[in-house]
């Protein structure tokens, strides 16, 4: 077999078959045919609003790409790799439509500038839907926060315990990972609405048209200012991949806590069975699924990235075919970051139950009110510096001992230093270690729920 031309009289025969599937991208790139639809009426207003063609042709050109719009919409429209591209296959199917009126719509445009605009009308799409998603995300985690503003957990420093915090707190943390990615890909989406349409090749075109017009009508924020840049940037998907891969980073470091704290060994949490699978040989186990394949979709996202900035970089200008490797990595990367937050919202919200007794219990059963019993020091005169090496040796003689701090007796305490008085014990229980980190940002139970309020004026 051999594919039917789609270029000009230039080229005496088609395609070898083999390179023409080689070359096509309509097996991906279908998924743009309904924003490569809304470009091309905005295109078409354009030619009639400039007088390029006239209000007649126009009509029938924005009547029969919304034909085809149903027509996909209901499934009934699949081209082939005979179309190549998503732009071909929508202006050949337009064209058995309207006639030869079909072929004007090209008018004034390449496919180069026609990609670069389908590209970003599609990415605004998807980085608002992530953006709401984050908000999801965060309002779960606010609602976890507040249930447990005095629910003590052990904090990690080298993952060794270092010092309890409230629960709230650590969650709260992931909050604000979260909202610096709401934000991120607020800036990104900036970047990406700008419109390209009206670059053309290159070079921009001998036609009057109005780029204001097309991108007032695709609601674009602005245009390309070098029609140059309009056709071969691609500075905002790197940006978005970017910025998917810090999302993905951040629901990684989550997903390892939580499959730490599920094991036997943390027993911080417990998951529900709606959200965990068990094993094929070993009926007592309950595995971690959803934080697993979060944490491993990781590299896809990353890989993406790599792979556009590779492109990237050594492309002269304008537009080149390594571009049309673009679409595969951002379409999975959107599908990744989508599926990822979805499934870890539905996780912390119906997934999974802290359990309080156990947390409770292993904040009293370690050394992480060390510092406290420095500053203990501290605030009675003694210098610091001091004080943390005489903690370091009491710390050091009470494991010799079997002993935790809280088992010390008051005149244990006073032999290794008079400063040691009776508050010594309520200094160092795990409810107040915590609460008096009141310092603005700190663990402090004050400064959570004001963090909790604050967060709250964030969401809305």
């Amino acid at each position: 077999m051999t594919q039917p031309k789609t270029w000009s009289d230039r080229f005496e025969s088609a395609l070898h078959p083999a390179i023409a599937r080689f070359n096509a991208s309509i097996g991906f790139d279908i998924q743009l045919i309904e924003y490569d639809i809304t470009g091309s009426i905005a295109h078409a207003k354009m030619l009639a609003h400039t007088g390029i063609i006239s209000k007649e042709e126009a009509m029938q050109l924005v009547t029969g790409l919304e034909q085809i719009r149903i027509e996909y919409q209901e499934g009934h429209f699949n081209p082939g790799i005979e179309a190549e591209d998503v732009h071909f296959a929508v202006e050949r199917r337009l064209t058995e439509l309207v006639g030869d009126v079909g072929k004007k719509l090209h008018t004034a445009r390449s496919r180069n500038d026609q990609v670069g605009t389908d590209i970003r009308l599609y990415l605004r799409d998807q980085i608002t839907e992530i953006r709401q998603q984050l908000r999801e995300y965060q309002g779960v985690l606010l609602r976890h926060a507040e249930k447990h503003v005095e629910t003590l957990i052990p904090g990690y420093t080298h993952l060794q315990r270092a010092q309890p915090l409230s629960l709230a707190h650590h969650l709260l943390a992931y909050f604000q990972m979260a909202q610096r990615d709401w934000e991120r890909l607020g800036e990104v989406y900036k970047r990406t609405n700008i419109s390209p349409l009206g670059s053309g090749a290159l070079a921009g075109t001998t036609f009057p048209i109005d780029r204001h017009f097309t991108a007032s009508e695709l609601e674009f924020g602005g245009v390309y200012a070098n029609s140059l840049d309009g056709v071969s940037d691609r500075d905002f998907a790197i940006e978005f991949l970017c910025a998917s891969s810090l999302i993905m980073v951040h629901l990684s470091r989550l997903s390892e806590e939580l499959i730490l704290w599920a094991s036997q060994e943390f027993s911080f949490i417990t998951l529900k069975d709606n959200c965990s699978t068990g094993s094929s040989i070993m009926p007592q186990k309950k595995n971690p699924d959803i934080p697993e394949l979060v944490r491993g979709k990781t590299g896809r996202v990353f890989g993406h990235l790599q792979a556009l900035l590779t492109i990237m970089k050594g492309l002269p200008l304008a537009y080149n075919k390594d571009l049309q490797e673009d679409k595969e990595g951002i379409f999975d990367s959107v599908k990744t970051v989508q599926g990822s937050l979805e499934a870890m919202t539905i996780l912390l919200r119906e997934g999974l139950e802290f359990r309080t007794e156990r947390l409770s219990a292993a904040v009293e059963e370690d050394f992480s009110n060390a510092t406290d019993v420095a500053d203990y020091l501290a605030a009675k005169g003694v210098p610091f510096r001091e004080a943390y090496n005489l903690v370091g040796k009491v710390v050091k003689t009470s494991l010799a001992a079997g002993k935790l701090l809280k088992d010390l007796t008051l005149e244990e305490w006073q032999e290794l230093h008079p400063a040691f008085e009776e508050d010594i014990y309520q200094a160092i229980a795990p409810k107040q270690v915590v609460a008096a980190r009141n310092s603005y940002g700190g663990t402090g139970f004050e400064q959570v729920r004001n963090a909790i309020e604050s967060a709250k004026t964030q969401l809305l």
